[in-house]
């Protein structure tokens, strides 16, 4: 099993900067592929950005330019640098976990663009 706690939401204005973080139970070396979705109101979840133990990655065209994943394998933690928000990135933010045969799920972190 692994379990996923994120921190780092928040409010934000237009054009301003956030770092979601996501703490694992286990070494990230030992699991597959970690990433961050999001969820607005009314909408599907969507990936936002992904890496695998490979340290291969993956983005939304949506965030491209703008967000970067990142991981520390001493701390067990994923991080996505979140620069240039907009209103449109308003979502709950879940941190994701594919090990083994399973997907696991953080609790969600609500972020907040907005003057």
């Amino acid at each position: 099993q692994v379990q996923l706690v994120e921190s780092g939401g928040g409010l934000v204005q237009p054009g301003g900067s956030l770092r979601l973080s996501c703490a694992a139970s286990r070494s990230i070396f030992s699991i597959y592929a970690m990433g961050w979705y999001r969820q607005a109101p009314g909408k599907q979840r969507e990936l936002v950005a992904a890496i695998t133990s490979g340290s291969r990655t993956n983005y939304a065209d949506s965030v491209k330019g703008r967000f970067t994943i990142s991981t520390d394998n001493a701390k067990n933690t994923v991080y996505l640098q979140m620069n240039s928000l907009k209103p449109d990135d308003t979502a709950v933010y879940y941190c994701h976990a594919a090990y083994r045969e399973y997907d696991y799920w953080g609790q969600g972190t609500q972020v907040t663009v907005s003057s």
